[in-house]
C-alpha cells in the first residue's frame, strides 16, 4: 500500500498534557479522523479502518467505544433502505414453499 505523510503542528509538551508519547498521540489523531471522517460520511469503514490500521470489524467494534454509529445514511437514503427491506420481505412470504 503506498502511503503519503501529512504533518500537523501543535504545541510543544501537548504530548505530555495529553499523557500520550508522540507515537501514542499520532495514533489517536489518526482515530479520531477516521471516526469523525467516517461519521459525517466522508469515508467506508473500509477507508478509516485503513487509515488507522485496524480490521473493519476491530473498527466497528472501535465505533462502539467512541459511540459513532456505523448506520450512518442520509434521511433519504434510509427511507429508500427500509423499502427495499419491506419489497425483499414482502417477496419471501409470497414465495410458494
Amino acid at each position: 500500500m503506498k502511503t503519503e505523510e501529512l504533518k500537523i503542528k501543535y504545541p510543544s509538551g501537548f504530548e505530555y498534557a495529553v499523557h500520550m508519547t508522540k507515537e501514542e498521540m499520532e495514533q489517536h489523531i489518526r482515530l479520531m479522523a477516521a471516526l469523525k471522517m467516517f461519521e459525517l460520511g466522508k469515508i467506508s469503514s473500509g477507508k478509516a479502518a485503513e487509515l488507522v490500521g485496524m480490521s473493519r470489524v476491530e473498527f466497528f467494534e472501535t465505533c462502539g467505544r467512541y459511540h459513532v454509529s456505523v448506520f450512518n445514511y442520509a434521511p433519504d437514503e434510509i427511507e429508500e433502505e427500509i423499502k427495499k427491506d419491506i419489497q425483499t420481505q414482502q417477496k419471501a412470504i409470497s414465495l410458494p414453499s
